[in-house]
């Protein structure tokens, strides 16, 4: 029963064991599904399943007849246009990443598109190049093109006017890696996968994507340079880069430089007033077009290319390059790489729908993304693109542009597609410099990731650690072997966090049913003889012992100590009493004979076993209180310690070594006369605990508490109306009610109050 008054309550109901509730409160029956009948639920048929299948399968089918063409069509025109002119001018830029010709991003800022139309669920996140996928297709593909090559390696940054047979390779490489990764993509979602996301924390995501941003800028510097740097994948790739990079920087193209610092200054400064006053703005500033446009003029105009012998874009091929079939050769070279970047892919562009879906109310399906994903890169490939995801800038231009659904995506592509057929000769003369300003003008927002150190520090240390591990692993082994080494130094810090839990002793405040860790507050009152133990972590082979030496720091003494000298102190009384130099008064034990000496020689292992065996003491002609004194030869630690409540409200489970263990603890405590106490376990946690065989007649299943308040009152009940105020025959018919006083004070409501200075 509970009586609210005001903003207080009174509770009145028994105190409950877990075995007492069980009793009065009786479990329902339920039927627990087998493998077998989730198989059959799988494989089972219906008209409504087959609808509810095809409207997941093809998203488009749900949004598009409910499509508000008044409210919504004029605003995914213009954020159609305002994305497609950037998906162009990034597929260009990032197609550098991929070390293939500039042309080929086109294709990677189109083709995707068409396919998320139909399968995506998200409505306005844009599908086309990112740096740092782009960024690892083309690690991928300087790692296997010099195996094929006849000569060394160069990154040329001459017109690609004429293609050599190694740019053609590397556009095969690049093709068959996206291919074989949107296979794994839609394996993934096909086998319903994509929970694996939920691997890859904040902070990782937030670490990979600053240092892949470095690595982007390392990356362009030859192109912003002008210098012929050779290509480096191997671990410590970047210092290698940066060294080629400064042993030739007197070779420096001045033009290219120039001209990429300007346009790299103006873009983030036109950048920072869209973000400042988007409020105010109708759309942003579409600066990298306008940047485009006046790059472009001026190359051509004043004929770059031959006075300042700058490197520009070149022919740009018209139309489309017919499909291609992937080598399976490289397939077996790229497989672990390609695996790397269809979870970054699929990472990225799930972390940014989820953003959108949040903040405009509608469902997305992580594995129906996974499928869209893996079809888009699957398409693409074949058409000799480059991986996809989604750009968070281009996205961002998307909705803040008014884009309502993915007819604003749709759009965008019709843009790179009049620019692939129509258009894309007029950007022959633009320099690879401004490209490369413009990619990096993209990672502002990635590199201002660096003030996440000091916030995550604030929040979480272990969070902070996993994002500066992340940064140092991709930095240094590349971002495939670092995006694997950061997911497990990021499993390790778990298994860190529940190895060495911050286990705590508990007691109470004000006198309340209320118990918090007794070092965070004032107004704290500890049960006499009874300590209350917390550990908030699973308890499993690895913290077994963590738990057992916490435990005993907490208590002041280890039990198995106690008990060892006890069983050895037995043997002496028994000796002593045997030969009649022991009297046993009401005040304790007199020794009659100070000449009766005992052996202390070190004992083998069998006469080790005999004292931890539990104590039994039925064959002396008296009871041994062990809190007594005892003569001068014998020593026996006293401990004031009756009862241990262990609070496992936050144990999940248990595994078979730490069951072992932990049984063994309580045997311990058991065997020395402390009554232990478990409370806040969930059912299934005793069931199992009971199908382990874990209980026997001194580990007993009574030991189970609902709550820590009820296990206090056992113990005020055991240890003072047992003893003081009952005859055993009284205390079965009593039934002992407490609740909880207006004052937040403890009374008894048929019984006499208990003094409330023991608690």
């Amino acid at each position: 029963m509970i009586e609210p008054i005001g903003n207080q309550y009174i509770v009145a109901r028994p105190v409950y064991s877990a075995n007492a509730f069980g009793e009065e409160h009786k479990k329902k029956q339920r039927h627990h599904k087998t493998f077998l009948d989730h198989l059959k639920e799988c494989c089972s048929c219906s008209t409504q399943k087959a609808k509810k299948i095809a409207l997941s399968l093809f998203p488009i089918a749900s949004w598009l007849p409910a499509y508000q063409i008044k409210e919504w069509l004029l605003s995914d025109i213009v954020s159609g246009i305002s994305t497609g002119l950037v998906a162009v001018l990034q597929g260009l830029a990032f197609a550098l990443l991929v070390t293939v010709p500039p042309s080929y991003g086109l294709y990677a800022a189109f083709f995707p598109i068409l396919v998320y139309f139909f399968l995506g669920t998200s409505k306005h996140i844009s599908v086309g190049p990112f740096p740092v996928l782009s960024m690892m297709v083309g690690a991928i593909v300087v790692k296997v093109t010099p195996s094929v090559s006849t000569a060394a390696l160069e990154i040329s940054n001459s017109s690609m006017s004429n293609y050599s047979s190694t740019d053609e390779y590397k556009v095969m490489v690049a093709a068959t890696v996206t291919v074989l990764s949107g296979i794994i993509q839609l394996l993934m979602g096909v086998l319903r996968f994509g929970f694996v996301v939920i691997y890859l924390s904040e902070s990782l995501i937030s670490g990979f994507t600053t240092a892949a941003a470095v690595h982007v800028l390392v990356s362009q510097l030859k192109f912003m340079l002008q210098l012929s740097v050779p290509a480096h994948t191997d671990p410590f790739s970047i210092f290698k880069v940066l060294n080629s990079v400064f042993t030739q920087i007197e070779k420096t193209n001045i033009a290219d430089l120039l001209t990429s610092l300007i346009i790299l200054l103006i873009v983030f400064v036109v950048k920072e007033i869209n973000q400042r006053y988007k409020a105010k703005l109708p759309v942003p500033i579409p600066i990298e077009l306008i940047m485009t446009v006046i790059a472009t003029g001026v190359s051509y105009g004043f004929d770059f290319e031959n006075r300042f012998k700058v490197a520009v874009v070149g022919e740009m091929n018209r139309g489309f390059q017919p499909p291609i079939a992937p080598d399976m050769q490289i397939f077996q070279e790229t497989l672990g790489d390609s695996f790397g970047i269809a979870i970054v892919g699929f990472m990225v562009a799930f972390s940014v729908a989820s953003v959108y879906s949040l903040k405009y109310d509608y469902p997305i399906d992580g594995n129906q993304e996974l499928i869209a994903l893996g079809l888009s890169n699957i398409f693409t490939g074949s058409f000799k693109g480059f991986a996809a995801s989604t750009a968070l800038s281009r996205s961002g231009v998307q909705e803040s542009t008014g884009g309502k659904t993915q007819i604003a995506g749709i759009l965008s592509a019709i843009i790179v597609l009049i620019v692939i057929l129509a258009l894309g000769f007029l950007l022959e003369p633009l320099q690879k410099s401004v490209l490369a300003a413009l990619a990096l003008g993209n990672l502002k927002g990635m590199l201002m990731q660096f003030t996440e150190i000091r916030r995550l520090w604030r929040k979480d240390k272990y969070d902070c650690l996993i994002w500066i591990m992340t940064f140092i692993f991709a930095i240094v082994l590349g971002l495939g072997l670092g995006l694997a080494a950061s997911v497990a130094f990021q499993l390790l810090t778990i298994v860190f966090r529940t190895q060495f839990p911050k286990c705590s002793t508990l007691a109470n405040v004000g006198r309340s049913n209320i118990y918090k860790n007794k070092k965070d507050y004032s107004d704290m009152h500890e049960p006499e003889g009874v300590k209350i133990f917390r550990c908030p972590a699973p308890i499993y082979f690895a913290n077994i012992q963590f738990f057992k030496q916490k435990l005993i720091d907490a208590v002041g003494f280890n039990p198995l100590q106690i008990l060892r000298k006890r069983n050895k102190a037995l043997k002496k009384i028994r000796k002593l009493q045997k030969k009649g130099l022991l009297q046993v008064t009401p005040k304790g034990f007199i020794y009659t004979n100070d000449g009766f000496k005992d052996s202390d020689d070190e004992m083998d292992n069998n006469e080790i076993e005999e004292l931890d065996q539990p104590i039994n003491t039925t064959d002396l002609p008296f009871q041994i209180d062990w809190n007594t004194d005892f003569p001068l030869n014998i020593s026996v630690p006293k401990i004031s310690l009756h009862s241990l409540i262990l609070d496992f409200s936050a144990v999940s489970f248990l595994d078979i070594s730490s069951m072992r263990g932990l049984k063994t603890i309580l045997q311990e405590f058991i065997r020395i006369n402390v009554d232990v106490y478990v409370v806040g376990s969930d059912d299934d946690f005793i069931e199992k605990l009971a199908q382990c065989e874990f209980f026997d007649d001194e580990v007993k299943d009574s030991i189970f508490f609902l709550t820590i308040h009820d296990a206090v009152l056992h113990i005020w009940m055991k240890k003072d109306y047992n003893v003081s105020k009952f005859n055993p025959s009284q205390e079965k018919e009593m039934k002992f009610d407490f609740t909880i006083n207006t004052n937040g004070g403890l009374r008894n409501r048929e019984c006499q109050v208990p003094d409330e200075t023991k608690f």
